[in-house]
């Protein structure tokens, strides 16, 4: 028997608890400890640079042995028994790394069981801990019209204050379009030359009928309403949502330019519109849904009207949202590679004719939110408690890694539902498409 290599063997009773986690987490990965530890002994070991995980309780453990994956991860930060001093998402990239180098090799049935020794050893087996209050816990089959209210209603239902508190005044929840990289150009610059960019691809102007599916807090219908003069029909599945918009409407006297609907898309009937967009709707709508969604969207564009659908993908080994996100953000989130929704799109009837991606540009906005929430973490933390804004920090700090490091991209798709006689009523050239009509 290898002594040195099996996992637990021969740890002595008085063995730091920190440096018997390390040995552990190092035999589990096959490779060095990417961050330093600190156990609730007040004991540390692993490299001196960088953050530091500090493991508060043995619960953190029980997390983990129940749920050996990210979301056990997630749920002991959540909950606080885990913790990071030092940048949360430079603790996620060491991480991440070591699985793009081929780390975690399997064990095999003498390391579990020194594992389990072990965790007798250090107090950490035990009944299965309960799980954090802001996890999502929908009933019901996937991607019903209820299952589907109850998890928009998770998300955006969440509290208009929390999102007025993190976001841009406009309250544009999606990717911005970073155009300067000059000091004083923030995110709201961003959003607001997004929102131009995508009534100049749609070719907004005066009088034209826009429908916005997914429509959030009404940062595009508002836009749209007030800059480009255009009717607007937004629909969402958020009641608060609803409201917060319908009160901006007053505000700004555009109630009889923009109507807001509670409803589902797979409800839209009636006369067709100018021009669509969708800013990461698509997202939610699930892969066995999306041919309707798509054909939705075709059915109810007129001959010669443009569609600008804002999506977030993932690579064709990595669909979905990820546990973390699907359990505490977006429950039933769905993301493919950019290429299958373009197919999807055309299966529609649609024709595709520009795709911009914008990747970099989700690192620059979710970087920004989550400056906001860390400047501003008190004053979230006495909003929505301590367990919500770390979920919101673990969200923020993994979503800019993922864009950053290429495992998750954003694109901006123009299509057109071309006439009978095959026009698109496109600009010669793609510059065209940026000019404001």
């Amino acid at each position: 028997m290898d002594a040195p290599t099996q996992i637990g063997v021969a740890v002595a009773e008085r063995t730091p608890v920190a440096t018997t986690l390390a040995e552990l987490a190092e035999a589990v990965i096959g490779a060095p400890l990417p961050v330093r530890l600190r156990a609730w002994d007040g004991s540390e070991a692993g490299p001196d640079d960088g953050p530091v995980g500090v493991v508060r309780t043995r619960r953190a453990l029980r997390h983990l042995l129940w749920s050996p994956n990210e979301l056990g991860l997630a749920r002991a930060y959540v909950s606080g028994d885990l913790d990071v001093e030092g940048d949360v998402g430079a603790a996620l990239s060491r991480f991440w790394a070591l699985t793009r180098g081929g780390a975690t090799p399997g064990l095999g049935l003498m390391d579990k069981l020194g594992l389990i020794r072990t965790a007798v050893r250090l107090g950490v087996l035990g009944p299965r801990p309960a799980v954090p209050e802001a996890e999502a816990r929908l009933r019901g089959r996937a991607h019903s019209k209820a299952r589907d209210e109850a998890a928009i209603s998770h998300h955006y239902d969440f509290s208009n204050a929390f999102y007025r508190m993190v976001l841009d005044p406009q309250m544009a929840y999606s990717c911005g379009y970073w155009t300067s990289d000059a000091p004083d150009y923030t995110v709201e610059d961003a959003q607001r030359d997004k929102l131009d960019l995508v009534c100049a691809k749609l070719g907004l102007q005066p009088g034209t009928r826009m429908l916005d599916v997914g429509c959030g807090w009404g940062s595009l219908a508002i836009h749209a309403a007030r800059h480009y003069g255009v009717h607007v029909t937004g629909i969402t599945l958020a009641r608060e949502q609803r409201e917060f918009i319908m009160a901006r409407l007053d505000e700004l006297g555009l109630a009889d330019r923009v109507e807001i609907r509670l409803q589902d898309y797979r409800d839209l009937a009636g006369e067709p519109f100018d021009a669509i967009g969708t800013l990461e709707m698509g997202e939610h709508v699930g892969r066995a849904n999306y041919p309707v969604y798509a054909a939705t969207l075709h059915r109810m564009l007129k001959p010669g009207g443009r569609l600008l659908l804002q999506q977030m993908s993932r690579g064709a080994n990595a669909q979905g949202g990820g546990a973390f996100i699907e359990t505490y953000i977006a429950p039933d989130m769905n993301m493919r590679p950019v290429g299958q929704t373009i197919d999807l799109l055309e299966r529609a009837g649609l024709e595709v004719r520009d795709v911009e991606a914008l990747r970099e540009h989700y690192v620059w906005t979710v970087r920004a939110w989550w400056a906001t929430l860390e400047r501003r973490w008190p004053e979230v933390v006495a909003l929505v408690g301590e367990e919500q804004a770390r979920v919101w920090r673990l969200y923020f700090a993994g979503g800019a890694l993922a864009f950053e490091e290429n495992r998750m991209g954003v694109d901006q798709i123009l299509a057109v539902r071309p006439t009978a006689d095959g026009r698109s009523g496109m600009p010669r050239t793609r510059a065209g498409l940026r000019a404001r009509a």
